[in-house]
């Protein structure tokens, strides 16, 4: 069925030039709501809350390093959280002789008179390329959390995530 054909009988008390008006906004619409296409959005959708978070574009692991994060408690809350890390070579054997560091960052809002937020959170290793540390979260909202893993003055990679505070 044809869409205006159906808008401009559904509007066919208005005038023309409201006729007209109806239809490109229901156009407009369409489109900001994704037009019924199944095609993702480009750098793709943000995915449905999982136990471990998405890692986010700009990423600059070493080809192949396998960077993971979580926290614990998942959602993480205000205050203290436990931060794990692991880190292993694209063999899949642990690194166990780097720095790792995390930091989270909330940018500035500025309508809401808060200014940008930052957190830093370093890391020890436990073993088996698990590196843990507690970072600390001043509010709740969407927190960039960046994993730098170094040896040395060297940097081996980093990877960036996302996590909602609760």
């Amino acid at each position: 069925m044809n869409a205006q054909r159906v808008c401009l009988d559904v509007v066919s008390g208005f005038s023309r030039t409201a006729a007209v008006f109806v239809l490109a906004v229901a156009c407009a619409a369409g489109a900001a709501c994704g037009g019924g296409s199944d095609t993702p959005a480009p750098g793709g959708a943000v995915p449905a809350p999982q136990p471990a978070p998405a890692a986010q574009p700009g990423d600059a692991a070493a080809p192949g390093l396998d960077i993971q994060y979580r926290n614990e408690p998942d959602p993480p809350h205000l205050g203290p959280n436990t931060i794990e890390v692991t880190v292993r070579q694209p063999d899949g054997s642990p690194i166990t002789d780097a720095t790792v560091a995390t930091v989270f960052t909330m940018p500035a809002m500025p309508a809401m008179n808060m200014p940008a937020m930052r957190s830093d959170a370093p890391l020890t290793h436990a073993g088996g390329g698990v590196y843990r540390g507690t970072g600390q979260l001043s509010m709740a909202g969407t927190w960039t959390v960046n994993v730098t893993v170094s040896r040395g003055s060297a940097p081996l990679g980093s990877k960036r995530f996302s996590v909602v505070a609760k």
